[in-house]
């Protein structure tokens, strides 16, 4: 999806919470929005969840789980915005989920500005062009070993444990 036309988190607090089934050998990008000059990415390497946020390329900011094993997952990230800084870049406290339990934490600083002028929007499942994340490639991006049902993102006041049990019950009709 272009960035002029995906879901706008910049100046904000926001959720990202996706359903997924992994197998043994699950790996690859789940969501990625921006590129290597700034963006955020979710996505599994080496059995663990990663939520980056690549401030401007020049600070890549992470958080990561420990060992997923193979399963049903409900996984995503919130982003609490607390502060403008000194630019208008928002300061606050990033939080990585697995099943509703807070399993990493961090302070954070997200761009107010666009993430690229051109090309690599959102992407499920993959990340288009540059990569966000020094962790992975364009080519290894492609999510695989699994089963992505669903990503959301979302930018209004519901907390994210209300998002996570609605995946939940989502996840467990199938």
């Amino acid at each position: 999806v272009p960035e002029a036309v995906a879901v706008n988190v910049r100046g904000k607090s926001y959720k990202i919470i996706s359903n997924v089934d992994l197998s043994t050998n699950a790996s690859g990008v789940i969501f990625a929005h921006g590129s290597r000059f700034g963006g955020h990415t979710l996505f599994i390497k080496d059995h663990k969840l990663y939520y980056v946020y690549n401030f401007l390329g020049i600070k890549q900011q992470q958080l990561v789980s420990g060992v997923l094993k193979p399963g049903k997952y409900t996984i995503g990230v919130e982003f609490a915005k607390e502060k403008a800084g000194e630019h208008g870049e928002s300061i606050g406290q990033a939080k990585l989920f697995v099943n509703n339990v807070e399993v990493a934490q961090s302070e954070m600083t997200a761009q107010v500005g666009k993430f690229t002028l051109v090309g690599d929007g959102l992407c499920v499942g993959y990340d288009s062009g540059d990569p966000v994340s020094k962790l992975y490639t364009s080519e290894s991006s492609k999510f695989k070993g699994g089963t992505i049902h669903f990503v959301t993102v979302n930018t209004g006041k519901e907390t994210y444990s209300n998002l996570a049990a609605e995946a939940q019950r989502a996840l467990s009709m199938h």
